[in-house]
């Protein structure tokens, strides 16, 4: 702890933050969709939140501290999504389902398997799945101008200075440029939070075949190939080997132990991740773990806050959020694309790889990140066949 605190800085705070910040205001509407979807009670979404927020912020903070790397955990977005179209199933079917997907992440996180898929993955092809994963958020800055210019414009403004004059405290500069607009303007909404603590309520799973089939299964294949897959490709693209089969087996068992509150599942985070693990938060690589651990921090205090701390951040202007997203992510979307292309002999294959992620092509309910791994290896393959013809 004291070596925590030691090496923590206000940039890596602000990283946490900000990461935080990027995750909740960019699916919290999809999980309450989820909830809804469930035929959740009002009582029973707080208590989501709640399960999210902790189940998140202690596997963030243990794994980090542990590690001593940027290691963030997230709730799965596409599960969310597949969540928000499920009908004909009960609450407590579906609880029985997430503790089910839970057993079959922490089965792939102990045998190992899922880490030996993605030892065979390329840098290049790593780095161009990160770059293209982060490049939506960057191109969503861009986009935000139309509708906020002042606000977004100032923020870039802002970065740019920042990084000629003061390069470790862009991203808060980033930020507070941000807020200073966003009020001015009037955008800030905070007459619509509500304080109080949230209390976790507990609903009794009960596993059926339907859910096992049209819950379980599909939950566990989206967080394997649409989170965890590209999560692990920014933590290798970022030059951190963290010891992927344990984290996984720790968000598995983490979906266990919190799905009958509503924490349906949880994997390793790539775009938040990318926050902490740039050098925005820290120049030191290997203090930037105290980004991640204080985006644990955070996390839980959004946990029992519940809809209180949910409301301050949905208070913020999407255009805030995208550009401060955005801004924040460059150097790591301009890293990944060097790495990805800097070998000729997988260019083609990181290229495939980097527009296929980028397009957000989704099909048989999987991601574009899984598509745009087999379109690089496929390229790999054709590649290296042809070599051993000749």
């Amino acid at each position: 702890m004291k070596t925590w605190l030691q090496d923590l800085s206000l940039s890596a705070m602000v990283a946490g933050f900000v990461a935080v910040l990027v995750g909740f205001t960019s699916s919290v509407a999809i999980v309450f969709q989820a909830a809804q979807a469930l035929g959740a009670t009002p009582a029973q979404t707080s208590s989501w939140i709640w399960a999210l927020g902790l189940g998140m912020g202690l596997t963030s903070l243990g794994l980090s501290l542990w590690t001593r790397q940027p290691v963030l955990t997230a709730w799965s977005t596409p599960g969310a999504a597949l969540l928000a179209g499920v009908s004909g199933v009960t609450m407590s079917e579906a609880v029985g389902a997430f503790i089910v997907c839970g057993v079959l992440i922490l089965i792939a996180g102990a045998t190992r398997w899922f880490e030996r898929v993605m030892d065979r993955i390329p840098i290049a092809i790593a780095s161009a799945l990160l770059a293209g994963v982060l490049a939506r958020f960057g191109l969503d800055a861009v986009v935000a101008t139309k509708s906020a210019p002042a606000l977004v414009l100032t923020m870039a403004l802002t970065y740019v200075l920042a990084r000629r004059f003061l390069p470790r405290y862009a991203t808060p500069l980033v930020l507070l440029a941000g807020v200073v607009v966003a009020a001015s303007q009037g955008l800030l909404h905070l007459e619509a939070v509500q304080w109080g603590w949230a209390v976790p309520v507990w609903v009794t799973p009960r596993l059926s075949l339907p859910a096992l089939i049209g819950v379980a299964l599909p939950l566990f294949l989206v967080t394997m190939a649409s989170q965890n897959l590209p999560g692990v490709a920014a933590q290798r693209a970022s030059g951190y080997q963290t010891p992927v089969s344990a984290s996984i087996a720790t968000t598995g068992l983490a979906s266990i132990v919190f799905a009958p509150f509503g924490g349906y599942a949880f994997n390793l985070a790539a775009i938040t991740a990318a926050i902490c693990m740039g050098r925005e938060a820290h120049e030191d690589p290997t203090r930037r773990y105290t980004a991640s651990a204080m985006a644990g921090v955070f996390y839980i205090a959004i946990g029992l806050a519940g809809g209180a701390v949910v409301g301050l951040l949905t208070a913020f202007p999407r255009e805030l959020v995208a550009a401060v997203a955005g801004l924040a992510l460059l150097g790591t979307i301009a890293g990944g694309l060097s790495a990805a292309l800097k070998d000729e002999q997988h260019r083609d294959a990181a290229i495939l790889t980097f527009l296929v992620t980028l397009s957000g092509l989704t099909m048989l309910g999987v991601g574009s990140a899984f598509w745009g791994v087999v379109a690089g290896a496929v390229s790999l393959l054709v590649q290296h066949f042809r070599r051993s013809a000749a």
